[in-house]
């Protein structure tokens, strides 16, 4: 379900880590209710443009906008109640805590209210972790804590999650779960950003994608046009055609 309302939008955004700059002026557009992915290869800047959105990197210069307003400068705890967030790569999960207690701090910006609301639709969602809720985080397997990292982000409520690398490390079986999800979280109308390094996996699921190569964006289109297209097949999905 997908709406010509912008939802997320950077516009010759900047950023580095001290004298190196990394983004090199990247406009990029999120409609509501859409999934659209950035991919590239390792380096291009992929996950610095998140942290950039987010301010764990302080962008140099450009704007980052939410609905037409400013970002930029927004402490996270902000963003959070404003709707927004970061999935990151690694997880980042508190491992001595259980499944349940790290669900309830990903709700921490709005208190009681909602949050065994909140919790039920994540256990719908992955009935996993309602199987491993009290068990520590540190006990789960690499996808069932990439689960938990998705439902700690949405137990904040949130109308636009940005996710870093979500398959990285992943059997099969279980990206495709994840996958699954995603597509059940779009359907009721909330609005993706994924990094992903595997091209083929990001543009099968989403809606639109962009291609980054250092740190600009080189090509973007329909998922369908970019799978099409002779250079990303050559360098990202490896000379193979798209129906494979």
């Amino acid at each position: 379900m997908t709406s010509d309302a912008v939802m997320l939008e950077t516009r010759a955004l900047t950023a580095g880590y001290g004298r190196v700059g990394v983004l090199k002026g990247i406009d990029l557009v999120v409609n509501t209710g859409e999934m659209v992915t950035l991919i590239g290869s390792n380096g291009a800047g992929k996950s610095t443009f998140l942290k950039s959105i987010v301010g764990l990197v302080k962008p140099s210069g450009g704007n980052v906008l939410l609905g037409g307003r400013e970002l930029r400068g927004t402490s996270t705890e902000s963003l959070v109640k404003q709707g927004v967030v970061l999935v990151p790569e690694g997880r980042m999960l508190f491992g001595p805590m259980s499944v349940a207690e790290n669900l309830e701090l990903g709700a921490y910006v709005h208190g009681r209210r909602g949050g065994e609301e909140a919790a039920r639709r994540v256990y719908e969602l992955f009935p996993v972790l309602r199987e491993r809720a009290e068990q520590p985080a540190a006990t789960l397997s690499g996808g069932e804590q990439q689960m938990l990292a998705v439902g700690r982000a949405l137990m904040a409520r949130p109308r636009l999650i940005l996710l870093d690398e979500p398959s990285l490390g992943l059997a099969p079986r279980v990206i495709a779960e994840i996958f699954a999800a995603l597509e059940v979280l779009r359907e009721q109308g909330l609005t993706i950003l994924l990094v992903e390094q595997d091209a083929r996996l990001a543009l099968k699921h989403a809606d639109r994608g962009y291609v980054m190569r250092t740190g600009e964006i080189a090509l973007t289109g329909s998922s369908a046009e970019l799978l099409k297209n002779d250079d990303i097949r050559l360098i990202y999905l490896g000379g193979q055609d798209s129906t494979v």
